[in-house]
């Protein structure tokens, strides 16, 4: 395909990311490569396709790939043919910088607003856009343009800024319009003198304590100094998603959603939270959590057949793959429990799933290979796992009625 090119001069964001590149540019992929196992690769392609419809070789389209994203996922999926778009030359030239120094033979790039993607004349299988949508003047027109190149039985996996928990970050982009601070060096150098002193307990705190972004200049002005944030709470993101002609199927990372994982099932409100559409849950639960600072999330086009997990009627059938980023921690278990079951990728700290030394075994004889009825637990134990993101389903071999 020759390279597709169109940019605005006049965009303020592509000038924006012209001189402050994100993600921050890397050197080199063959770290990030050996984390990619087959084990990984099968438990990402079940998340988003659990009746294994889609494999590893399929197309993939990075929308807003930055510096590396699209370079990541040629070497996350050898097997897939990726294109990578990006309204930033500088972005497209740090990827092929990429592309040239490990020799990827299964990308191409092109320099093009995500507005104008179906330019491409082509379809996708697996389309991403994470960290994106939420700067474009208009999110909306962005999700439709990218719902219309998802290929039948594909899948969207994107990511958008949620409002609660940035709130010290919109707090400190405020300030800064104040003080007219520019995304220039100087400017960037006082802004960190002045967020060291930040006084204890502010909004921002948790941030600057635990996002590595902070510690990088480009990505700071990519957080405080943007010219385009717009950040979207659950429902306003799952009316997005149904404007765009799309159908919300999952989070990504859903246990933080779910009355029933966490301290929210210990109390007397998940009972009354259970009552409430799901979606209604999912927004109650970003209110309860409050720290939320972003909703990763998958989407399919509304005219396709729905994918679900579904533990009945068929569960036995199902075949659990645990996540590659579970473990089972013994010390300091409450009785009657033996083992906490969590997911080291959750960042809430009460995603735990507290088991008896019976539901362990389980839980460490699942291999990928043996389904639900073969290994021996009930169907609630199984589900319970799912819900935590401790494993994905494989339902390939639940019977078609």
């Amino acid at each position: 395909m020759n390279p597709v090119e169109s940019v605005s001069g006049g965009d303020e964001i592509a000038s924006f990311y012209e001189r402050h590149p994100y993600p921050p540019p890397v050197d080199d992929l063959e770290a990030y490569r050996r984390t990619w196992t087959d084990e990984r690769r099968r438990e990402e392609t079940l998340r988003l396709w659990p009746d294994g419809s889609v494999g590893n070789a399929r197309t993939i389209l990075v929308a807003g790939c930055g510096t590396s994203q699209a370079a990541k996922y040629a070497v996350r999926y050898p097997g897939a043919r990726v294109v990578g778009i990006d309204v930033s030359e500088r972005s497209i030239a740090e990827t092929r910088r990429l592309v040239d120094r490990h020799g990827l033979a299964n990308i191409e790039l092109h320099r093009l607003p995500i507005e104008e993607v179906a330019r491409l004349d082509e379809r996708f299988d697996h389309v991403v856009c994470t960290g994106v949508l939420h700067h474009l003047a208009d999110p909306g027109a962005g999700l439709t343009a990218l719902g219309s190149v998802i290929a039948p039985g594909g899948a969207l996996e994107a990511m958008v800024y949620a409002p609660f928990g940035r709130t010290g970050v919109y707090m400190l982009q405020d300030y800064c319009r104040l003080l007219g601070v520019q995304p220039t060096s100087d400017d960037i150098a006082g802004l960190i003198a002045t967020l060291r002193e930040l006084p204890l307990g502010h909004p921002l705190g948790h941030l600057l304590r635990n996002t590595p972004d902070f510690a990088d200049d480009d990505a700071l002005a990519d957080a405080l100094l943007n010219p385009r944030d717009q950040a979207y709470a659950v429902e306003d993101l799952l009316a997005l998603i149904e404007l765009a002609g799309l159908r919300f199927s999952r989070w990504v990372r859903q246990a933080p959603y779910r009355p029933t994982c966490g301290s929210m099932s210990e109390l007397a409100h998940r009972e009354r939270l259970e009552t409430l559409p799901v979606a209604a849950q999912y927004a109650a639960m970003e209110l309860f959590r409050g720290t939320m600072v972003r909703h990763g999330f998958i989407a399919r086009p509304a005219a396709d057949p729905i994918i679900d997990v579904r533990f009945e009627p068929s569960w036995r059938d199902l075949v659990p793959v645990r996540a590659t980023t579970s473990v089972a921690v013994t010390d300091r278990v409450p009785a009657p429990w033996t083992a906490a079951l969590l997911n080291q990728a959750h960042t809430d700290r009460d995603l735990v799933l507290f088991v008896t030394e019976e539901q362990r075994a389980a839980f460490e004889a699942i291999d990928g290979q043996r389904s639900c009825g073969e290994l021996g637990a009930d169907r609630r134990f199984f589900e319970r796992l799912w819900e935590h993101d401790l494993i994905v389903v494989d339902t390939s071999n639940v019977p078609t009625t």
